[in-house]
């Protein structure tokens, strides 16, 4: 493949070599992940909440002790709330 200033070139003569496999950018890559699952989402009927609720799921999950990282803060924040108002003395 040449290299071209051109992006639509580029993109023609890609997809004129198949057989020579075509690395994209890691956020390219997550770009069409996400597109197809929304895609799939869309065509299963799936609304827009539930599709969020599960890609940041995903999304926590992938990342050891995030979910745990942030339960302490929503408690922290929480306890600081009841502090505010009254509810709790301070020790």
């Amino acid at each position: 493949m040449r290299n071209h200033n051109n992006t639509a070139t580029a993109e023609i003569e890609i997809q004129a070599e198949p057989s020579q496999p075509i690395e994209l950018p890691w956020h390219a890559e997550v770009s069409q992940f996400l597109t197809h699952a929304a895609e799939l989402c869309v065509e299963h009927g799936v609304d827009l909440d539930s599709f969020m609720k599960g890609a940041w799921s995903a999304y926590v999950e992938s990342r050891p002790g995030m979910r745990d990282y942030l339960e302490e803060i929503q408690l922290r924040n929480q306890l600081d709330e009841i502090r505010k108002s009254g509810q709790m003395g301070e020790a």
